[in-house]
């Protein structure tokens, strides 16, 4: 196509040519216009082509239905175990991550206990000059015992490093969580093309709406606020039991896959 253009005008090409003294070429504006013609057109009909095919599926809606074989592997049993397998791994990975928040919590709380133990210890008398009286010194009471104890368990704890654990474990928790809850309805209709509402696809709506839920209380959390530590403490127990619930109706359905599809 090209080579033709250049050919047809080449007799002209000295008498509408023009000399780019920088980049020291010639450049004929006929062929350039035809040639962006060209571009033009052949653009023109790819997004003719991409609003056909759009135009299928939204006035055709059986065309955008899943169908047997349709989405190849993706309808197989290995897509179909990923969902199962990936959850079971996050109820696990949500008792850790409940652990990890409940030693930061007791970081917390712990320092409080102690603060209020001190309150209960008596002042060693002094004297007027600020030094302690001679052979005022009672021996150590059972609240400083108790104080020391206490100490010394917040100082292991912090070791630990349990706020920056938690807070990542719950990041991961909420990615993975979030993902493979929707995965798992996607999952199902391209192997059967439809959803079936019922106890595990609620429950597991809940579950990732409490998911939401719980990581929108860290900033208040952040702050001090013990009535959103309080209700983020709540909404990850009533994930636990509704996770605990999921299992016997997820396995009913492992039992259907195992049933209905087949390898890969």
């Amino acid at each position: 196509m090209l080579s033709k253009l250049f050919h047809l005008h080449s007799q002209h090409s000295h008498s509408h040519s023009c000399w780019n003294k920088r980049q020291g070429i010639r450049v004929c504006p006929s062929i350039l216009v035809s040639v962006c013609i060209m571009i033009q057109s052949r653009f023109v009909t790819i997004v003719v082509d991409l609003c056909f095919l759009m135009g299928c599926f939204y006035f055709d809606k059986d065309a955008a239905l899943a169908v047997d074989g349709e989405f190849g592997i993706l309808e197989g049993r290995t897509f179909a175990l990923i969902h199962p397998i990936v959850m079971i791994s996050l109820f696990f990975f949500t008792l850790w991550t409940g652990y990890l928040g409940w030693q930061w919590r007791r970081v917390r709380t712990i320092q409080e206990e102690i603060n209020e133990l001190k309150k209960q210890v008596k002042p060693t008398p002094v004297t007027p000059e600020g030094k302690p009286v001679e052979g005022a010194e009672a021996p150590s009471s059972s609240v400083e015992l108790k104080i020391q104890q206490l100490t010394e368990e917040r100082k292991e704890l912090l070791k630990g490093s349990y706020r920056d654990r938690h807070y990542n474990a719950g990041s991961i928790l909420l990615g993975f969580g979030v993902l493979e809850a929707v995965g798992g309805g996607l999952n199902t209709w391209i192997r059967t093309g439809k959803l079936f509402p019922g106890p595990h696809l609620f429950a597991g709506t809940a579950i990732t709406v409490l998911w939401a839920l719980s990581a929108a209380l860290v900033p208040s959390m952040q702050k001090g606020s013990e009535l959103a530590r309080s209700l983020h403490i709540t909404f990850n127990t009533l994930n636990v039991l509704l996770f605990i619930s999921q299992l016997p109706t997820g396995f009913e359905i492992l039992m259907k896959v195992f049933e209905f599809t087949q390898w890969p």
